[in-house]
């Protein structure tokens, strides 16, 4: 028979130890049986959180990872999970996601790295590439972000156009690229350079200053753009 959670000595529940020792001593799974608050009548709601953490066990990412990908229905097919705490869940990691890369309004860019600073916790767990366009004015200050194109696993579809439109129409005076690699290898490949290529060339016809191309891997960014 399983011991219920309300039968564990207190120290040993996840509310209780949460509320006395701190959250920092809680594992994963018990951080996780909080959100999901209750268990079945097999199962405890720490034994549930260790079953959505087994999710990611086939997963090439680290423990925790997997879980800003991992699907309502995924979490459903586990007995115990139906559909409000699926979503419950959901939110949760996708808030997680969004507080690992907060936006304020007043954003200044000086360096590739200040921009790989930025997007680097939300870029490098992505399984599909992303592009991003950054649009700066002359004082280097981020007048927006705009999200260019959603790729497959090993491509995005990159057109100048696309990337010049919305600066143009600001009457912006620069702009950085930036787009992730899935299998977390930061360096460019000869479409990345030639992307860059292209973007610089038509940059210059509208006075407008392409900064960089940036690609983000796990852990480590590159630069696409061939400086002259």
């Amino acid at each position: 028979m399983t011991t219920k959670i309300t039968e564990l000595p207190k120290y040993e529940r996840p509310y209780e130890k949460l509320e006395i020792y701190g959250e920092k001593t809680l594992s994963n799974s018990e951080l996780i049986a909080i959100l999901i608050e209750s268990g079945t009548k097999e199962e405890t709601s720490i034994q549930l959180a260790q079953k959505v953490l087994a999710l990611g066990e086939e997963s090439f990412e680290n423990e925790l990872r997997f879980l800003q990908n991992v699907s309502i229905e995924e979490l459903k097919k586990i007995k115990g999970i139906g559909r409000v705490k699926a979503i419950r869940l959901k939110a949760t990691f996708e808030l997680a996601k969004r507080m690992a890369n907060p936006v304020t309004n007043d954003i200044f860019v000086y360096s590739s790295e200040d921009v790989a600073k930025i997007f680097m916790d939300e870029l490098r767990y992505e399984k599909r590439e992303i592009v991003k366009l950054i649009i700066l004015n002359n004082k280097n200050k981020v007048l927006r972000i705009q999200n260019i194109s959603l790729g497959g696993t090993n491509y995005a579809f990159i057109e100048p156009k696309e990337v010049l439109a919305e600066p143009i129409k600001m009457g912006a005076n620069r702009i950085i690229l930036l787009h992730n690699h899935p299998s977390g290898n930061a360096s460019p490949s000869g479409e990345d350079y030639e992307v860059s290529r292209r973007i610089d060339l038509c940059s210059k016809m509208f006075g407008i200053e392409f900064i960089d191309h940036i690609v983000i891997g796990d852990g480590e960014f590159k630069s696409a753009l061939i400086k002259k």
